[in-house]
């Protein structure tokens, strides 16, 4: 596999042709940033790890400059800071079992331009070079640009593919806004309870960040357990820990289904959901 940018990383933790990794990849999760897979997609990654037939690959589309760091970060530079995230993300792929992990590294200002000849290019290499079952990708509801510009481009890219190649479910995942507003019948929650150790390690992998001053590993281990306990008002608690999810496979399978006009649905609905609960109580 080639790529656009000459900094793009492919590693293969098991040693076999990176074509052959991504081949047979069953749960791919495409991301902004290093660590965001491990927030969003650690339903896709305990899937997989350890059980015959079923492979997690990640991919992630910037580079990695321009994080915000302090303490024994302060002084990295962004060049020396793209080299500690990318090995970081190397040793999570490796710790998680991926099947393969590949860093495209470009820069964010070239993921949020429409029609990034790159971008597009590299997307579309990884989109038809595999079958997935289920795609994580960032939600269109997301607060953070980059994330809600890679969401953009990869749906770009799977739109490009004929309707048989594209694949059979699409989820987009909480990184930096919940979505515990969605209503209930729009909502999927994905049981993230297994093997929490590693849970743990895949989020404490990425020191840059955490000792750069963004403890993520408490704040993504809080969120995944506060979803468990206040999911059900009127039931014990299923799952000790729980991301939510949209599911977005209409979008990637109906290519006049307009996004903006899609997320609106739902923010309607909730907003309905909350006046219909006013009305019958007031």
């Amino acid at each position: 596999m080639k790529f656009s940018q000459l900094q793009a990383d492919v590693y293969v933790p098991s040693g076999i042709d990176p074509a052959a990794a991504l081949a047979r990849t069953t749960h791919l999760c495409v991301a902004a940033h290093q660590d965001d897979i491990e927030i969003m997609a650690y339903h896709g990654i305990t899937e997989c790890r350890g059980r015959e037939g079923r492979w997690f690959s990640g991919v992630v589309v910037t580079n990695g400059a321009g994080s915000p760091r302090t303490g024994r970060y302060a002084k990295i530079n962004d060049t020396e800071m793209q080299e500690v995230r990318r090995r970081e993300q190397r040793r999570a792929a490796r710790l998680g079992g991926y099947s393969v992990q590949i860093q495209l590294a470009h820069p964010s200002t070239a993921v949020k331009r429409p029609g990034h000849p790159g971008v597009n290019a590299d997307l579309q290499q990884i989109f038809a070079g595999c079958r997935p079952e289920v795609v994580y990708l960032h939600n269109p509801a997301d607060k953070h640009d980059t994330h809600v510009a890679v969401f953009l481009r990869c749906l770009e890219a799977i739109r490009s593919l004929p309707k048989p190649q594209r694949p059979q479910t699409v989820f987009g995942c909480e990184v930096w806004r919940d979505l515990d507003w969605l209503p209930d019948a729009e909502k999927v929650a994905l049981d993230v309870s297994a093997q929490p150790r590693l849970a743990q390690q895949l989020l404490t992998v990425f020191k840059s960040q955490i000792a750069g001053g963004k403890r993520y590993d408490l704040a993504t281990l809080g969120r995944r357990a506060a979803h468990a306990s206040f999911h059900a008002a009127q039931a014990t608690d299923a799952t000790p820990a729980l991301t939510f999810a949209m599911d977005l496979t209409i979008l990637a399978k109906v290519d006049s289904l307009d996004v903006e006009a899609y997320v609106r649905g739902l923010l309607r609905r909730f907003r309905d959901d909350v006046a219909a609960r006013l009305r019958k109580l007031g």
